[in-house]
């Protein structure tokens, strides 16, 4: 597959040079060069090397996010700024669509009735539609959603093939990706406060580059 970063030849210069930078201002670490290439690219989306400590990568989540966009795996995602900051053309290489349900009436109308959050919701629509199985779930702002998502994998059967939970916030976002990093499913999260939807983004760009390049 031909490179399909789209980027002209001067911001492909300044990209890499924004990575020479990374790389020298970061200096050791003890990621695996796949893994480094997840944590370098949300180095760059917020430029803040506090990441460096919060990321915590499973080891088999970058074979797993790499080999399910590769088999064309559903994407799942609390945010329609997630979905927004996507390269459809990249991922429409493999055959993958990006679903983001938090909108939809039935969801807002459940939220409502239930007492709960569009997040949440949203996500329960997603099993019931039978998207989280195989899914590549993505979740930068809804911690209630990352909640859900765990609830469904242990109590319901749900197997997303990778979770990347990093929504950001004060109430129940470090306690949600606690919680995510003991489900028996490979996880990409961003311990603690930070996160959002632009560290969602910068993950899944960078197991796209990664599924392009072969690398893992």
């Amino acid at each position: 597959m031909s490179d399909m970063r789209q980027l002209t030849e001067r911001g492909r210069a300044i990209e890499d040079g924004s990575f020479a930078i990374i790389e020298r201002e970061a200096g050791k670490h003890g990621f695996a060069p796949p893994e480094w290439q997840v944590v370098r690219r949300v180095i760059h989306a917020t430029a803040d090397f506090e990441f460096l400590s919060l990321v915590a990568i499973h080891p088999e989540a970058v074979s797993a996010g790499v080999r399910a966009l590769r088999a064309g795996c559903p994407v799942v995602v609390d945010v329609k700024m997630i979905q927004a900051g996507l390269s459809e053309e990249r991922l429409a290489t493999y055959g993958c669509r990006v679903s983001c349900f938090i909108s939809d009436e039935d969801v807002i109308a459940a939220a409502r009735a239930n007492a709960s959050t569009r997040g949440a919701e949203a996500m329960r629509k997603a099993h019931r539609l039978g998207v989280l199985d195989g899914a590549l779930v993505a979740v930068g702002n809804a911690p209630t959603a990352l909640l859900e998502v765990g609830r469904l994998v242990r109590e319901e059967g749900a197997r997303p093939e990778l979770i990347v939970g990093v929504p950001v916030g004060f109430v129940s976002a470090a306690e949600s990706k606690e919680a995510a990093l003991g489900l028996p499913v490979p996880t990409i999260v961003a311990r603690g406060r930070k996160g959002g939807s632009p560290v969602a983004v910068a993950v899944l760009h960078a197991l796209l580059a990664l599924s392009t390049e072969g690398s893992a």
